[in-house]
């Protein structure tokens, strides 16, 4: 196993599911954890758990609503109070609706907590994990997507809200294309500065975790279906876990990883005029230029 030891580590969505078996993995390797969720009981208990089982002690938790930009800001606030340094930024967090949800905001909430919190969390902290990374040892960001983003043939930037027409899955679909193309233009970005940090994708294939829960009792029985031909979580996490600790990626950036390794994404997830434009918009819509009272 790599050594983590002194790398601070942030993972949202890290209280269940792939999150938690990355956690886990992490936290074994020694890295310095701050594990994100909705919930701050449950936060308490995975704590110690994993604690407990890597006798690691530097594991922390902040709560968060990711689909609520205000609170990612929130969670970027106090992240900072706290630390110096964020070495690896694991954005993991997400959820497929069934039916339509709005959220207070007035954001399509598949949109909002699939794609935008990784936009803006990634974009508040940024900065921090500039700094964290050196030409030796570079700092990483890890976005977790889906083969799921080739079922969707474009981005409908006229349709991003989903007022028009809703399927579920298809919201989810495009959701994990915009992951993909975040994370191409990121890494463009960050190259054309020489930043000392990388920034690269993933599918981590069918899991059987609690993911599809929350949508009624039809999905919750395809889910139960589908759970003997899925991987388990560890299995899930094992791509995560590699971008995340791997010397073998110390310098690779901007790629789509398959069962930790290359891969192609869709000819969609190519095209670089709507990596630009999904960059503007996502802007405008999570109100980066905008100066935040406080």
């Amino acid at each position: 196993m790599a050594d983590l030891q002194g790398r601070i580590t942030l993972i949202t969505g890290a209280t269940d599911g792939i999150g938690r078996a990355t956690a886990d993995a992490l936290a074994r390797m020694g890295a310095q954890l701050v594990l994100v969720g909705r919930s701050a009981e449950k936060g308490a208990r995975v704590v110690d758990e994993i604690r407990a089982a890597s006798g690691n002690p530097h594991i922390d938790f902040l709560r968060a609503d990711l689909s609520l930009m205000a609170q990612v800001r929130g969670l970027a606030a106090e992240f900072k109070a706290r630390y110096d340094r964020l070495h690896v930024l694991i954005n993991n967090a997400g959820a497929v609706f069934s039916t339509r949800q709005v959220t207070r905001e007035g954001n399509e909430m598949t949109l909002a907590l699939n794609h935008l919190s990784y936009f803006l969390l990634t974009h508040l902290l940024l900065d921090t994990i500039k700094s964290s990374g050196t030409a030796e040892r570079r700092a990483r960001i890890v976005n977790v997507s889906s083969g799921a983003h080739g079922l969707v043939r474009a981005i409908d930037f006229d349709n991003l809200q989903r007022e028009k027409r809703y399927s579920g899955f298809t919201a989810y679909s495009a959701s994990k294309l915009m992951n993909i193309m975040f994370t191409y233009e990121l890494a463009r970005r960050l190259a054309a500065e020489n930043a000392p940090v990388t920034a690269n994708v993933l599918h981590p294939g069918l899991v059987g975790t609690r993911f599809n829960m929350n949508n009624g009792p039809v999905m919750r029985l395809l889910t139960t279906v589908l759970r003997p031909l899925s991987r388990t979580p560890e299995k899930g996490a094992a791509t995560t876990i590699h971008l995340a600790s791997s010397p073998e990626v110390e310098t690779v950036s901007g790629r789509y990883f398959v069962d930790s390794h290359v891969s192609g994404s869709s000819r969609a997830s190519l095209d670089q005029a709507a990596w630009a434009q999904l960059w503007s918009v996502s802007e405008a819509l999570t109100g980066i230029d905008v100066p935040q009272n406080g």
